[in-house]
């Protein structure tokens, strides 16, 4: 047996040991192959020898074999070759000459690749890929061959090229990059303003401006779904396609004003747009594997008029993990308005909430987390500063203040730990 080598950093990659390389797999399926001629003779040194048929007399075969000498053998010691695509096959069952020479060929071709081991599957687990001209496909409902690994292949591929987004059928499948990338500015939504979807790559944009041409057109209601595991990019997506259709609904005195560099402020456009600091201060949250976790579920109807022109908006559910207010994991933290606020970025807040400096002072926001990496509590209390959008966002206070200072202040003020009730005497004391 070899001498153990002790391991010294990483562990070495595995995969030549496992995997024949794409270009070794090219190099063989372009060998030269006649399946008339090519053959397999017996060979006392090699076992075998790969030969080719210069004709046939009776039972007997002519066979020129490497080194230029001609031999001629009987019928039955002639075996055929297997096409080139089974050279160094994973599973020998699957070729189609089955014989002790392609047996022995196949080993011993592996073998000298450094692959020692043979995995044999059942049909069932074997599924076909695809030809070459479907890598990195923009629609997979076009593949040949459709199934989980030929899918998840061709999203890895796109995901690897910095393409996150990938048709399938009627469906848009996006790859969260956990990463930033140009392509939601008001210069890629102009590229799919009007397109249709198979002139433009695939995009949430194209699904977007399908949904409202299809509007305009039919004269009907249009919805569309967001759905995904926790952090597959649904908060984010949800914001973008609000946002484009606040750009392509946007009034013409609004383009023109744009246009002439005068920004108006309060436009409804906007308005539509800054809801969504609001509603992820009050309603996300960090997961263990999300920063900004949506904890609720929301219809978000927009509301357009007869021309296309953005109308209003208005949310029709909304559901709120009501729990992760008083109790949150130890990876985990409660929603994000608690900490804007004790950020004291937004002054005479805190102070009207009568806060102390130190948010371990309060048992319900810090029992995980108390702050993100990569996010600033302080720079997002200052976009959620309501004061600032009053004109803008008079009817969702009232809609925040019913459904949520109410509930967090009943919640808090019945539960805290260092509050008691006496109802004897009337009044409260502190718990010592």
């Amino acid at each position: 047996m070899p001498r153990v080598v002790k391991q010294e950093g990483d562990d070495p990659d595995p995969t030549p040991y496992l995997f024949v390389s794409l270009e070794q797999k090219r190099i063989d399926q372009t060998k030269p192959y006649d399946a008339k001629k090519a053959c397999w003779v017996p060979d006392e040194e090699s076992g075998f020898l790969q030969g080719e048929i210069r004709g046939t007399k009776g039972d007997l075969v002519t066979v020129a074999l490497p080194n230029g000498e001609e031999k001629s053998l009987k019928k039955d010691n002639v075996y055929p070759v297997n096409p080139p695509k089974f050279e160094k096959a994973e599973d020998m069952a699957d070729m189609t000459y089955l014989n002790d020479a392609s047996v022995l060929h196949n080993l011993r071709q592996r073998y000298y690749c450094k692959l020692i081991y043979v995995k044999d599957f059942k049909k069932d687990q074997v599924g076909q890929v695809n030809p070459p001209k479907y890598e990195k496909c923009e629609d997979m409902s076009n593949l040949t061959y459709l199934n989980d690994a030929s899918v998840l292949y061709n999203l890895k591929e796109r995901y690897y090229h910095k393409l996150i987004y990938t048709y399938s059928g009627l469906f848009c499948v996006a790859i969260n990059p956990y990463k930033r990338f140009p392509v939601y500015t008001n210069r890629c939504a102009k590229l799919y303003r009007g397109k249709r979807r198979n002139e433009v790559p695939p995009h949430i944009f194209a699904i977007s401006d399908g949904a409202y041409v299809n509007m305009l057109t039919n004269k009907e209601n249009q919805s569309m779904l967001i759905t995904g595991e926790s952090g597959a990019g649904k908060t984010e997506n949800t914001k973008k396609v609000i946002a484009y259709f606040a750009t392509v609904g946007a009034s013409t005195k609004k383009e023109e004003e744009a246009a002439g560099g005068v920004k108006k402020k309060g436009s409804l456009e906007d308005q539509v747009v800054q809801t969504n600091p609001v509603l992820e201060a009050f309603g996300n949250a960090k997961t263990v594997r999300n920063d900004n976790s949506s904890r609720f579920g929301k219809f978000i109807r927009i509301h357009f008029g007869p021309s296309g022109k953005l109308a209003g908006a208005d949310i029709e559910t909304y559901l709120l993990e009501k729990a992760r207010v008083i109790s949150q994991q130890s990876l985990e933290r409660s929603y994000h308005i608690f900490y804007q606020i004790m950020s004291g970025s937004v002054k005479g807040v805190k102070d009207m909430c009568m806060l102390s400096q130190d948010i371990h002072d309060y048992y319900y926001v810090s029992q995980g987390k108390t702050t993100i990496p990569g996010m600033d509590d302080g720079e997002e209390f200052q976009l959620t500063d309501v004061r600032a959008y009053k004109s803008v966002l008079s009817s969702l206070l009232l809609f925040l203040e019913l459904f949520f200072f109410i509930p967090y202040t009943i919640y808090l003020f019945m539960n805290s730990p260092h509050i008691d009730i006496r109802r004897s005497a009337g009044r409260l004391s502190k718990r010592r």
